[in-house]
Parts: structure tokens; C-alpha cells; sequence
């Protein structure tokens, strides 16, 4: 039998949890990224580090899915394609190059990432074309092996295509489910077992889903630049957070 919780995961720890995915999935259904990231962050205060990566990419698999589904007749599928093709020759790539890295090394990588793509704008990339969108995808994925949340590459890459907004977050959520899906899969080939974390996962992914269908229902009538800033302040805060502890770990 199962346990509801994980060992060394407590009650209190897995509500707070519950919590943030609800708040990070609405975020991201209602300004298109961001989410993720957050999560990220928030699961390295309470689950191992080595099983961060794993974890965040089958709880987002959920989280995005639902986003998919409430949003699928906004999707373009013609842009996720190639998208999907790139993103599957990535995670391969970097389940082939993935190694035990030590907790203060993923906390520093994950804390830069976080603050510089926050606040540096990626280049343009191209106006959608297939080939930019599949190299794009490979890129992003050997990245989210190592770093987990790649988004504001992904949606920065979308963006060129002209979509509209609610187009966009549509579009990305696919592109995020494909790229997590595929990162599970990669991870239980490498040996990543699953099992004990999965009742604690479908209440993450269940309580993702509520935050989904709140964001969605938000998605035309909130002030958009007011939030962008707003996550921009915290996730600059939650970067240096994590390149702090980095840093300590080291020392």
C-alpha cells in the first residue's frame, strides 16, 4: 500500500504545496508563464533535490494539460508540431547527458536561470517558421533535464508567431505538456521511481486544475503589464533566494 505522503514530507508542507500550485497554475492561465517557475522554486524548499526535476516535470504535466484542455480550441496545432518533433530529439539528448549533480550546483543553476530570463528579453526567433520552432524545442528540452522550467524560452519562441494572446497561452501549454510528458518518461527510463510520490502528485495536479480554470476565467479581464511586473518582483526575489542558498551550500 501506498502512503499518502511521501517520508519526510509533512502534512502542513504538502497543503503549502496544494496552495502554490493552485496560485502558480492560475498565473500562468492568465498571463501565460510564470507558473512553473514558481513551483520550481517553491518544491525546493520541501522535496530532495534530487528528485526536483522529476517531480515538477509530472506535476506539470497535469498542471499544463488542464490548461490544454479548458483552452484546446485555441491551440495551434500547426505551430506545435515541429515543436513537438525538436522537443523529442532534445530530451533525449539530455537523458543521455544527465548526471547526479550536487544540490547546491542545481540550486545556483536554477537561480540564475530564473532571474535572467526574467528581466534579459530573448533574441527574436524567426516568425514561427518549422525548422526555428524545432530547434527551439530540442534547445528547450535539453535544458528542462537539467533546470526543470523552461518556459520563458518557450513562450518567448511562440511569441514571434503573431498569436494572440489567449492563443498564445493556449499554444504554450501544449508545447509544456508535450516537453513535460516527455521528461517523465525520460526519467523513469533512467530509473526515477515514480510511485511513492503519486498520491501527493494527483492532489498537486487536482489542486493545479482548480488554479487552471480560476486563471481561465480571469484570463481577458485582468490587467496583464500590471502582472508581468508583479511576477517580475517576485521571481527576481525567488532567483536570488536560490543563488543565496547556492552559494551557502558551497561554503
Amino acid at each position: 500500500m501506498i502512503a499518502f505522503l511521501p517520508d519526510g514530507i509533512t502534512w502542513g508542507a504538502a497543503a503549502a504545496l496544494m496552495v502554490v500550485s493552485l496560485l502558480s497554475s492560475a498565473l500562468t492561465a492568465a498571463v501565460g508563464i510564470g507558473g512553473g517557475i514558481v513551483f520550481l522554486v517553491a518544491l525546493t524548499f520541501v522535496v530532495p533535490i534530487e528528485a526536483l526535476i522529476a517531480l515538477h516535470g509530472i506535476i506539470q504535466v497535469g498542471s499544463n494539460a488542464g490548461r490544454t484542455i479548458v483552452l484546446a480550441r485555441q491551440v495551434n496545432y500547426r505551430l506545435l508540431l515541429p515543436f513537438v518533433l525538436g522537443a523529442t530529439v532534445g530530451v533525449a539528448i539530455g537523458a543521455a547527458l544527465v548526471t547526479d549533480l550536487p544540490e547546491a550546483t542545481i540550486l545556483l543553476a536554477i537561480g540564475v536561470f530564473v532571474t535572467v530570463t526574467t528581466w534579459v528579453k530573448p533574441p527574436p526567433f524567426g516568425r514561427g517558421q518549422p525548422a526555428v520552432l524545432a530547434i527551439g524545442g530540442a534547445g528547450a528540452s535539453i535544458l528542462t533535464m537539467f533546470i526543470g522550467a523552461t518556459g520563458p524560452f518557450v513562450i518567448a519562441m511562440m511569441r514571434q508567431t503573431g498569436l494572440s494572446h489567449i492563443g498564445l497561452v493556449a499554444t504554450n501549454g501544449a508545447a509544456m505538456t508535450v516537453q513535460h510528458a516527455l521528461k517523465v518518461i525520460a526519467f523513469g527510463i533512467l530509473g526515477f521511481n515514480f510511485m511513492p510520490w503519486l498520491p501527493l502528485v494527483a492532489a498537486l495536479i487536482a489542486s493545479g486544475f482548480v488554479g487552471t480554470l480560476i486563471g481561465a476565467r480571469l484570463l481577458r479581464s485582468l490587467p496583464e503589464q500590471a502582472l508581468r511586473m508583479a511576477l517580475k518582483v517576485v521571481l527576481t526575489m525567488l532567483g536570488l533566494h536560490l543563488i543565496v542558498r547556492g552559494v551557502l551550500d558551497l561554503l
